[in-house]
């Protein structure tokens, strides 16, 4: 008989990961973070910024030094948290990150609709 090697769960591997190749957390982060504009996404993107903290020192050790409490960081950070500007940017910051502002994709062909007021309606009519 065979004996299989037992695998590694993966938030054990993709902890390790995350703790070997910085360069790899911040382009994960990245896309996460990304993910937080579709609300259908959003809980990805909470879960992954979850998993660099832990990657980085644990949510402990983050929220200590963000002056975050640890509950209300795992509140923050779960699938349905919301977490606040000021949370996220000490959290980011103690990861030694910042928050920026891109410019979004947008694509060239389709321009956004132009919401139609009441007033715009009425001197269309006349």
């Amino acid at each position: 008989m065979n004996k299989v090697k037992a695998g590694i769960p993966y938030d054990v591997w993709e902890l390790e990961k995350l703790r070997s190749d910085r360069e790899l957390g911040m382009e994960y982060l990245k896309a996460a973070l990304e993910s937080l504009n579709n609300p259908d996404e959003r809980a990805g993107g909470l879960l992954a910024l979850r998993s660099i903290a832990e990657a980085y020192g644990g949510l402990g050790v983050i929220a200590k030094e963000a002056g975050v409490s640890r509950e209300s960081l795992y509140r923050s950070l779960s699938p349905k948290g919301n977490p606040t500007l000021k949370t996220l940017v000490a959290v980011l910051n103690t990861m030694g990150l910042s928050l920026s502002v891109v410019p979004q994709q947008v694509n060239a062909r389709k321009k956004p609709a132009k919401k139609s007021t009441k007033a715009a309606r009425v001197r269309a009519a006349a």
